[in-house]
């Protein structure tokens, strides 16, 4: 259990919030490339509580900026994307992606008043399908050498969904090793050569034996955490028979992001970036290390569970996720489907908005949980000493120098696991046509 005080301090993230304050010293992602396709690549935003307007002016060049035109207020959403920026439909005042007002059609001849009208902006950078945006102050961090960046466009395929409830439960269901044997427990195992673009579906390790079987068979991991350059490290291993053990490696990238395996061949890098205090987007890159992505399948599979152009679920609380009391009795641990993202919406969602923290007992298996609390903490607490350079990557490191991270599935003796799931990584990047050397 925690304070009430100390559970605001950790999930409102607003402007002048403390939490809010640690966000914005880090990248966050605004919107899909693909939601600027089209002939008017022009997109609401809301991020950290912040209304605004991403664009893409007349020379291809992004912008975000602020929704509400500083004139009276109108939305900048409906804007008239002509001469390099948006013009407001109201009375005319005309902005550039840096906020800029660089024309008031209406104001007397000779005004010079634009000069001083400026709205909020933001820098944004592309990468590999993701706009990314900066909001804190001072020059934008870089960004690390994680496989997500490193890898060619053709690896990597970028998708999106929301989900109704505070950032941190979101990201804190993604640290939590121990759930999957249960909420993504499936009573039938599908065949695992079907298993392409679908998390959890794979075989265990280089053997036949599949992830939802080794999941349901062995459901008390030992866990074990340590901080890392970039977050930490979770380690969740299941003890087997005959000395054997299966190695599951994921983990926390600082603040809100997760990157876990999703199969021998690809991994998944996902931020949960709120959109306002009870309301967030989980952001996916999906990395493949020796084949290009089959990025239409990915998108066709995603696109049968979600809406445009809000990337909302089918399966919501609206609907009780398509519950089936039948299927929870023979097939699925949830009866919700197999979609392991409906299992982890529905565990966030059916919390509360933002979960009252004062009610919980956390457990053993929660120690990935309490480890990213403390880190949390400690960096709302350096901030407020103005001791930013003491944030995780914001502390003098050299992120081109922070690679991977490694997250892989292995089944290995018991006696050699730590070796065995660095060879299993190693072994995989070796392979890759890409540079993904560590």
């Amino acid at each position: 259990m925690i304070s009430q005080e100390l559970n605001d301090t950790i999930t409102r993230v607003g402007p002048g919030t403390a939490a809010g304050e640690v966000l914005r010293r880090y990248w966050q992602p605004a919107a899909l490339v693909d939601e600027l396709a089209g002939e008017r690549p022009v997109v609401p935003v809301t991020l950290l509580g912040e209304r605004l307007v991403l664009f893409r002016d007349n020379d291809g060049n992004l912008g975000l900026i602020g929704r509400h035109c500083p004139h009276r207020g109108a939305d900048l959403c409906f804007g008239r994307r002509e001469d390099n920026g948006l013009r407001c439909p109201f009375h005319g005042w005309h902005f550039d992606r840096n906020g800029q007002c660089v024309e008031q059609p209406g104001e007397p001849e000779g005004s010079e008043m634009y000069k001083q009208i400026k709205t909020v902006s933001y820098p944004v950078e592309e990468r590999n399908g993701i706009v990314f945006a900066y909001m804190g102050p001072g020059e934008p961090p870089s960004f690390p050498n994680f496989d997500c960046f490193r890898a060619p466009d053709t690896h990597v395929f970028a998708f999106k969904g929301l989900w109704q409830c505070n950032w941190l439960q979101a990201l804190e269901v993604g640290i939590d090793p121990a759930h999957a044997s249960f909420l993504h427990r499936f009573l039938e195992d599908e065949d695992p050569k079907d298993s392409y673009g679908k998390q959890f579906r794979d075989s265990a390790g280089e053997t036949n034996i599949p992830m939802t079987q080794l999941l349901r068979d062995y459901p008390r991991p030992e866990i074990r955490v340590e901080e890392t350059d970039f977050g930490m490290k979770l380690t969740a291993l299941r003890h087997m028979e005959n000395g054997m053990t299966h190695v599951r490696v994921t983990n926390q990238i600082f603040p809100e992001a997760i990157c876990i395996p999703m199969s021998r061949e690809m991994t998944i890098t996902q931020w949960h970036v709120p959109i306002d205090d009870e309301n967030c987007y989980w952001y996916s890159m999906f990395t493949s290390f020796a084949k290009p992505v089959n990025k239409d399948l990915m998108r066709e599979q995603r696109l049968k569970e979600h809406t445009l152009p809000d990337y909302a679920p089918l399966k919501n609380k609206s609907n009780n996720y398509n519950f089936d009391p039948a299927e929870q009795a023979t097939q699925t641990y949830t009866g919700m489907g197999l979609d392991i993202n409906v299992h982890d919406q529905w565990a966030v969602e059916s919390m509360g908005t933002i979960q009252d923290r004062t009610q919980e007992h956390l457990g053993k298996t929660d120690v990935g949980i309490i480890k990213f609390r403390r880190m949390l903490r400690e960096a709302i607490r350096n901030l407020a000493d103005a001791e930013e350079t003491a944030l995780p990557m914001r502390n003098g490191v050299d992120v081109s120098r922070i690679f991977g991270p490694l997250s892989n599935d292995a089944i290995t003796d018991t006696a050699d696991w730590e070796a065995a799931s660095q060879r299993a990584d190693a072994e995989r990047r070796a392979a890759c046509p890409w540079d993904a050397t560590v």
